[in-house]
């Protein structure tokens, strides 16, 4: 029997919960036990839920949570668990939908209290010390006083619109600001699944405004706040408009669907600094990111509590450790001033694309001496999985096979240390593995397996096999992310950003296993563009969209369209908005 009496996250297998072992609080990871516990002691729970580098929940953690009032009340009043989302995205789901409901926003640290039968009672995102306190005190009060009429909250389904195909385009310019690139006119996260939407779009019909989006978003990305110029990759969003300062986390998933987009981008447009821009991600990768063959979670945005500490400059420093033609040459390309553009420092932006390879290069030399931002070092299946899909996007588009094959090896390794057969498992952590299976991990895995497929037709039967465990994850016309035998069962999100949701990763694994497979495929319906972008390349793929080539030997990806599957087969055809031609070998 545990004793709930105390912090008991120093048994976790979690980053992020490890970030909170000395709280006062009495945290506990959520399980069964702890449920029960306090269903046994009819007492409400205080579940606050985020990830390793989330900067607002540091905040959080070092404020009400280090606080000796606040953890003493909630100590005496509540069970108190946290949550890391990347572990259990089937709480956070059900956490995040209720938190919108109530609020019409969300955002991590999600800190909700419920009744120890999960009926929520209130629920907020970061909260200061005093008004936090505060806050506890009346819900407790509330909970007293009406403990029997809270109403359950039923976590459902939610589908985006239908949509006709003629629509999506414009809905999409609709969005889009035309003066900075991106879409939206607040802070920019970048649009990965929208851009892969509109750059597969291009593919089948040459639309000028489709590709002036692209380019200018593209650009926006790459030559401003969001991309780490010296190191390569990708931060997670820009707090403003211009895409100037970022939120300095970077995150694999960011990693992985940047280059995706940059590598397709230079397929279809042909611009080299697209192509440079993911052989730089690759590098961020492969520096950043790498651990025995596979890639970690994320990197803070913090160093040693202070937002962006590792990556910005003082105008002092980067003049004394730059020669005067340095300084002169970098001031010609980068944004340099005096007073600064991030809290009277500087955060590098650049003008234009002059090579500086031998600057940035002994810049990155000095920063690497620095202190470096936390890293969180568990490994997420899904997540892996997402950046092999990009790997052999890349390989192709760039005329790089050898990412095709380390692709083919990641996906070796994840078959080994996640699948046991029947089951997929979800993180890994010191040596272990999470037990728990969730549609995302599968359907990543699924679409990537898919990919290799087309060059080596001996992965067909775990192909096979790992299409049946997905399919294993529709409850009748619906789709469930997760059934936990300690929560509530899930459904599946349909939500294409920061990634593509595990609905729309599912339907193209298995249209594509269908296509390649010589399945019929039926008609499916577009849905609202932004929230469904990447679910509508599935779409377009099913409809007839994507050119299925068949041929006795592989054809080189170089000569082919990258809206393309290709197989094997006795005849030269490619088949293509319902019609299958005989086709000429090159």
């Amino acid at each position: 029997m545990s004793d709930f009496k105390r912090n008991n996250l120093d048994k976790s297998l979690s980053p992020y919960l490890l970030q909170h072992i000395s709280n006062p609080v009495w945290w506990q990871e959520w399980s069964a036990e702890i449920i029960q516990n306090a269903v046994d002691g009819k007492k409400p729970l205080f579940v606050s839920v985020g990830y390793a580098t989330c900067h607002w929940c540091h905040v959080m953690a070092a404020e009400a949570f280090s606080d000796i009032d606040t953890a003493n009340f909630l100590n005496s009043h509540f069970i108190c668990i946290k949550v890391d989302r990347e572990q259990r995205p089937d709480i956070d789901q059900f956490m995040m939908q209720y938190l919108t409901a109530l609020s019409g926003n969300g955002g991590w640290p999600l800190n909700v209290f419920l009744t120890a039968d999960l009926r929520p009672i209130y629920a907020l995102t970061y909260g200061p010390q005093q008004s936090f306190l505060s806050i506890a005190k009346k819900v407790h009060e509330h909970y007293e006083k009406h403990a029997d009429d809270i109403a359950p909250f039923i976590a459902k389904e939610v589908q985006p619109p239908l949509a006709g195909e003629a629509s999506l385009v414009k809905n999409l310019l609709s969005y889009y600001d035309s003066e900075y690139g991106g879409f939206g006119l607040g802070q920019k996260f970048p649009p990965h699944s929208t851009l892969l939407y509109l750059l597969y779009f291009l593919c089948v019909e040459n639309n000028p405004d489709v590709q002036t989006i692209c380019r200018k978003t593209l650009d926006a990305m790459r030559l401003r706040g969001l991309n780490d110029h010296l190191q390569g990759g990708v931060f997670r969003y820009c707090v403003d408009r211009q895409w100037t300062i970022p939120h300095f986390e970077k995150m694999l998933y960011d990693q992985a669907m940047a280059l995706w987009c940059y590598s397709l981008a230079y397929k279809i447009i042909g611009e080299n600094e697209y192509k440079k821009m993911a052989e730089s991600i690759v590098r961020c990768l492969d520096d950043c990111f790498a651990d025995n063959g596979l890639f970690i979670s994320a990197h803070d945005a913090d160093t040693e509590h202070v937002e962006g500490a590792t990556y910005v400059w003082s105008y002092t420093e980067l003049k004394d450790f730059l020669g005067p033609d340095e300084f002169k040459r970098f001031c010609a390309s980068y944004y340099i001033d005096e007073q600064g553009n991030f809290e009277g420092l500087i955060h590098l932006i650049r003008k234009n694309d002059v090579s500086l390879y031998d600057i940035e290069d002994k810049l990155l030399f000095l920063r690497n001496k620095r202190a470096q931002p936390a890293r969180d070092n568990k490994i997420i299946c899904g997540i892996n999985a997402l950046v092999t899909i990009a790997m052999i996007q890349a390989g192709r588009n760039l005329e790089r096979p050898e990412l095709e094959e380390k692709a083919a090896q990641i996906i070796r390794r994840l078959i080994d240390l996640f699948w046991d057969g029947k089951a997929l498992r979800h993180s890994y952590y010191n040596g272990t593995t999470q037990n728990q299976s969730f549609l995302f991990d599968a359907a990543a895995l699924l679409t990537a397996i898919s990919m290799i497929y087309e060059n080596d037709a001996s992965w067909n039967t775990l192909m096979t096999t790992m299409a049946a465990y997905v399919e294993s994850f529709r409850d009748g016309e619906k789709w469930v992310e997760s059934r936990a035998a300690d929560f509530q069962q899930v459904f599946a999100s349909w939500f294409d950003h920061p990634v593509p949701s595990s609905v729309s990763l599912a339907e193209m694994g298995l249209t594509r296993v269908a296509l390649l497979t010589g399945k019929e495929t039926q008609f499916k319906s577009y849905r609202a563009p932004y929230q469904a972008d990447f679910f509508n390349i599935a779409a377009m793929m099913n409809n007839g969209l994507f050119h299925v080539i068949s041929s006795k030997s592989a054809v080189a990806w170089s000569q082919l369209s990258p809206n393309t599957l290709q197989t094997l087969g006795e005849t030269q055809t490619d088949c293509y908005r319902g019609t299958c031609r005989l086709r000429q070998a090159k």
